[in-house]
């Protein structure tokens, strides 16, 4: 048998039901690579030998794998456009209780940064946040809420002080805001997506995915939104086919069905 890439995404497939065909595969096969010089391994035989036996190195893996890189606010122009045009018009539509979804939310900077915009347009007591992530570790942070400083760099200052409590060197967010968020162990290429959607916000994670793996997922966010819903993308993603799906778009990174 040959231990190539190949065997490694066929085994992986078995083990852990994520198909590594949709991802990139220049960019998945480097970062794989680089694990397994990283670990002292011979090769795929090997990794995907090690992985079976230790829980502890699948999941390190697979936190490798899905590129947990987030922060507050990232793209702060982008969050002062939610504020002042997305979330205005969803209200004006659809009323203060809006359905959210915050796709592939890493350690959950996103789902909170979220929850605080809104706390400027309505009470806590109406806000509810769904989020989630295929990462277990990440989700596990998540919840916890402690961050280090150089991921709120970009929190407005009003929220610094209202939602975060110095402790050491890090920051914990408070209650209030934890609150306001589920999170959930999702796997957006094979588990069912959330319906009647009026804000899905997916940012900087689809570029990992092959052409055809994107377009499919944008096929799917399209349908989880109700009509006149907002789905926001990343600084690094675009919507090439946004027309033939069905959307309108409303500057470089909303999108309204």
């Amino acid at each position: 048998m040959v231990y190539d890439y190949e065997y490694f995404k066929r085994e992986f497939l078995k083990l852990s039901s994520i198909d590594l065909n949709c991802y990139k595969e220049r960019q998945m096969k480097r970062r794989i690579d680089t694990l397994i010089r990283n670990k002292g391994l011979s090769g795929y035989d090997k990794y995907v030998a090690a992985i079976k036996a230790s829980p502890e190195l699948f999941d390190e893996f697979l936190s490798y794998m899905t590129i947990n890189v987030s922060e507050f606010y990232r793209n702060p122009e982008q969050w002062t456009y939610l504020d002042q045009e997305v979330i205005p018009y969803l209200i004006n539509k659809f009323g203060a209780r809006l359905k959210i979804w915050s796709a592939a939310c890493s350690f959950g900077e996103e789902p909170y940064s979220l929850v605080m915009l809104l706390s400027k347009h309505m009470s806590l007591a109406q806000i509810s946040v769904y989020a989630t992530d295929i990462d277990r570790n990440c989700l596990e942070q998540a919840r916890q809420g402690l961050y280090l400083e150089k991921s709120i760099v970009s929190v407005p200052e009003e929220f610094k002080k209202k939602y975060f409590t110095k402790i050491g060197n890090a920051y914990k967010i408070s209650d209030q805001i934890k609150n306001r968020v589920m999170f959930q162990k999702h796997d957006l290429l094979k588990d069912a997506y959330p319906t009647d959607c009026h804000l899905v916000v997916c940012r900087n994670v689809l570029i990992y995915f092959t052409e055809e793996t994107k377009e499919d997922l944008f096929r799917r966010f399209y349908k989880c939104l109700i009509p006149g819903g907002i789905f926001f993308i990343g600084s690094t993603e675009q919507i090439m086919s946004y027309k033939d799906i069905g959307f309108q778009r409303m500057n470089s990174f909303f999108y309204q069905r």
